[in-house]
């Protein structure tokens, strides 16, 4: 159950450096400016996207843009995540490590097979655990949120600045004339709309526990 009267530890998992960023920034970046603990599962460093050096010297930039606590690579091949006992293993190590009261992760429709991939991956390693919720990025198929978080401006401009920290990926969205800050922007608005704010992230569930505090209770 999330305890909303104490610090949280969140954990986001993604397949590539920046996924996180475009999925879930704006929502992280507003846990980790408010005091709560962001940690981050990076499982590939990218290079089928661009040169592993510079993609993880990216993912550090953005790291320290949203104060998060720490970055864990998971090592895993670009474009070669397998579902197995080893991957389920490894993750499932990391969750034991971090403790998190909630994890956000890819969606698990789409048409990028990391995204696939690690979205089963980490089903099977939070069998036993409540909250987690999936993202979307650009990739997504049918996803159909029920969960929004306000962004507000602040932290939209917050995610804005985490996705320029990617800066080798601002132009790879094999859409014309489109960039991801565009993609960004269009998502944001048109999430928020849905969830009648200006800026939105989306989130599908695959649990939550609400937590229903007592008001009998003096200490709240």
């Amino acid at each position: 159950m999330l305890n909303l009267n104490r610090k949280l530890r969140i954990l986001a998992i993604g397949a590539h450096p920046d996924d996180i960023e475009i999925g879930c920034g704006g929502t992280l970046a507003k846990y980790a400016h408010l005091g709560h603990d962001v940690y981050l599962f990076i499982s590939t460093d990218g290079a089928a996207g661009g040169d592993s050096k510079i993609r993880r010297q990216e993912q550090e930039a953005s790291k320290s843009i949203l104060k998060a606590k720490e970055i864990v690579w998971g090592n895993f091949s670009d474009t070669q995540i397998s579902i197995c006992q080893t991957t389920i293993n490894l993750v499932e190590g990391v969750i034991r490590k971090i403790n998190p009261d909630l994890i956000f992760i890819n969606y698990n429709d789409d048409t990028h097979q990391d995204h696939r991939h690690i979205a089963a991956i980490t089903i099977s390693a939070t069998r036993y655990i409540p909250n987690v919720l999936f993202y979307e990025t650009p990739t997504t198929q049918n996803f159909q949120p029920h969960i929004f978080v306000d962004l507000e401006q602040r932290f939209f401009d917050l995610k804005i600045e985490l996705l320029n920290a990617h800066a080798s990926q601002i132009n790879r969205t094999n859409i014309l004339n489109m960039s991801i800050l565009d993609v960004a922007r269009s998502a944001a608005h048109f999430r928020g709309v849905q969830a009648r704010v200006q800026y939105a992230e989306a989130f599908q569930s695959v649990r939550l526990i609400i937590n229903i505090p007592d008001l009998h209770d003096s200490a709240l």
